[in-house]
C-alpha cells in the first residue's frame, strides 16, 4: 500500500471514528495543512500511532467542549481531574476506533497511552500535519491533528 493510500485510509478512519464516538451532529471540514509549531490552546489529548504507519493524533478543544461531550455520554457534568481523565479516554476511544478501521483495510496499527495536555502548548517535532475541524452542533469545535510520519 502506498504512503498516499495509507494516509487517505488513516484520514478516512479518523473521520469515521469521530462520527462513531462523539454523540452529536457533526460537521467536518476538509483537511487543511499545518506546519510546526502547532499551538494547542486549552485542552487536548496526544496519542501516538505505531505499526505500519507511525505518527501522532492530537484532539484539541477547550474544556467546555470536552465537558459537553462528557455530559452527553455520561449524563453528568465533568470538572477538574474528572474532565482531564475523560478527555484522555475520549482520545483512546477515537484512536482505538481508528486502529480498528484501518486494520480492516490491511494496515497494522496500535496506539500509545494518551497524554492529556492542559493549557497552552506549542508542539514541534513534525514537518507537516493535517488538521480536521470538527464542529459539534450547538456545542463548539474540536480540531483533530494528524501528524503522520512518511
Amino acid at each position: 500500500m502506498t504512503i498516499t493510500r495509507s494516509a487517505t485510509e488513516i484520514l478516512n478512519g479518523t473521520i469515521d471514528s469521530v462520527k462513531n464516538v462523539i454523540p452529536f451532529e457533526l460537521t467536518i471540514d476538509k483537511p487543511t495543512l499545518v506546519t510546526a509549531p502547532y499551538q494547542q490552546k486549552s485542552l487536548g489529548v496526544l496519542i501516538g500511532l505505531t505499526g505500519d504507519f507511525r505518527g501522532r493524533v492530537i484532539i484539541d478543544g477547550n474544556q467546555e467542549v470536552f465537558g459537553k461531550i462528557g455530559e452527553a455520554m455520561f449524563g453528568m457534568a465533568l470538572e477538574g481531574e474528572m474532565l482531564d481523565s475523560f478527555s484522555g479516554e475520549l482520545g483512546n476511544m477515537i484512536a482505538g476506533n481508528l486502529t480498528t478501521f484501518v486494520s480492516k483495510n490491511g494496515i497494522a496499527m496500535d496506539i500509545t497511552p494518551p497524554t492529556v495536555l492542559v493549557g497552552e502548548t506549542k508542539m514541534y517535532g513534525f514537518d507537516k500535519a493535517l488538521s480536521l475541524k470538527v464542529t459539534l452542533a450547538d456545542t463548539g469545535t474540536l480540531y483533530i491533528i494528524l501528524m503522520l510520519e512518511v
